[in-house]
Order: C-alpha cells, then sequence, then structure tokens
C-alpha cells in the first residue's frame, strides 16, 4: 500500500478492551476504506517488550520510562502486513507472547511512557491521511477530534472465548486475564481505558467482523465522510 492511497483525511478511532475485536475489524476496515491502520497496543507491548529485555525494575517508573525512550521503535500503517521492531529486531511474535502480556498493562500505566507514545502516535495519525487507529485511549485522549469514534465491547464470556481461541489457552485463565487488565487497565491514573463521551457504543457479542465493519462504514456514510 501506498502512502495516503485516499484523498482527503479522515481518523477513524476504535477502543474497548481485549477481546471486543479491536484489532482484526480496524484492520478489515482500514482495508475496506482503504486507509492506514494503526496498532498503538502493539507500541506498548514493544515497549514492554524492550523493558523486560532490560531486566528493569517493572515497578520503577523512571527507569521504564528510560528505557522507553531510549528504544528505537517503528511500527507499519499498512494493514494488509505491518512490522513492528525495536532496535533494530522485528517483534511482531514476541509481543504477543504470555511474558510481554503479562507485563504490558504495567508498563503502559507509566506516566511517561503514555506521554511518549502519545506523541508519537499523534505523529503517525498526522501524516497518514485516512486511517483507522485502535486502542484504548483513542477516542479520548490521542484523537479526540477523530472524524468517528467507536467504544467496541462484548460480553465477558465472549471475550474469553475469542481470545482464548487465538492463544489456544485455557478459557477459564483467560477470563482471568482479562478481567485482570481490564481492572489494571480502567484504574490507572494516566490515560485510562474509558469511553469517549461522544464514542458509538457497538456490542459485538453477537456480531460477526464482516457485520461490525459493515456497521462502522454505515455509520462513516451517514456523517458524510465514506
Amino acid at each position: 500500500m501506498e502512502e495516503n492511497v485516499r484523498a482527503g483525511r479522515c481518523v477513524v478511532a476504535v477502543d474497548g478492551p481485549s477481546g471486543s475485536g479491536k484489532s482484526t475489524v480496524s484492520r478489515r476496515l482500514a482495508v475496506s476504506l482503504g486507509a492506514r491502520y494503526l496498532d498503538t497496543g502493539a507500541m506498548y507491548r514493544a515497549i514492554t517488550w524492550a523493558v523486560l529485555r532490560s531486566g528493569v525494575d517493572l515497578t520503577d517508573a523512571e527507569s521504564v520510562g528510560k528505557v522507553a525512550a531510549e528504544v528505537d521503535l517503528r511500527i507499519g500503517t499498512d494493514p494488509q502486513g505491518y512490522a513492528v521492531t525495536a532496535d533494530g529486531v522485528t517483534v511482531d511474535a514476541e509481543i504477543r507472547g504470555p511474558e510481554v502480556t503479562g507485563a504490558v498493562s504495567a508498563v503502559a500505566a507509566v506516566p511517561s511512557v503514555r506521554a511518549l507514545l502519545v506523541a508519537r502516535q499523534r505523529e503517525l495519525i498526522a501524516k497518514a491521511g485516512w486511517i483507522v487507529v485502535e486502542g484504548r485511549d483513542i477516542g479520548s485522549v490521542v484523537a479526540p477530534d477523530a472524524d468517528l469514534k467507536v467504544y467496541l465491547t462484548a460480553s465477558e464470556a465472549a471475550r474469553a472465548q475469542r481470545r482464548s481461541a487465538e492463544d489456544a489457552t485455557d478459557v477459564a485463565a483467560t477470563a482471568a486475564d482479562l478481567a485482570r487488565r481490564d481492572r489494571l487497565d480502567s484504574t490507572r491514573k494516566a490515560d485510562p481505558l474509558q469511553q469517549a463521551a461522544d464514542a458509538v457504543v457497538l456490542d459485538t457479542t453477537e456480531l460477526g467482523i464482516d457485520q461490525v465493519v459493515d456497521r462502522l462504514r454505515a455509520l462513516l456514510t451517514e456523517r458524510g465522510v465514506a
């Protein structure tokens, strides 16, 4: 995909907890729109990978922030084939492993890490033209002026089932881990997981991916954007 395939500018902010369908929906929507795609969660995961590799204490916010500031983090925005690198190492697989998953909420809660990555995310959005951005604070913090803000949700059971199928893990254990991450992400002081006041809430429990994408495209059409 070439940069700015589609003329003009449009930002779609997709927020929601793990297992709500954010990643699959956002990538597929971006492809259908001819837009760029930004997975902000992957950025936090890449920083977490670097922090774990450095061996610093996860509870030492100053040290964690220092590692984050020194990492050469790069992320693609092509929805059909993007890569994430940290200090020249491709970490697409590593950042989805259990070690990073278990630590990412702690790293993402560090204010200096969030400030650093929010600034980077805004830079990427500004250069993109049409872009679909997914995360936990996109509509509320990163892109409060987005053309469309969506908050995806689903029942706890559905979310656990989906994530368990992706990771080949026990459903009960996955449900417990999702509950842990929800609690940490929604109660952190810096940019917590939250629904933007003007976001459209969409429950994906009983919806397929194509149905969700169709609804988001319809919302864009209603707003005269797509």
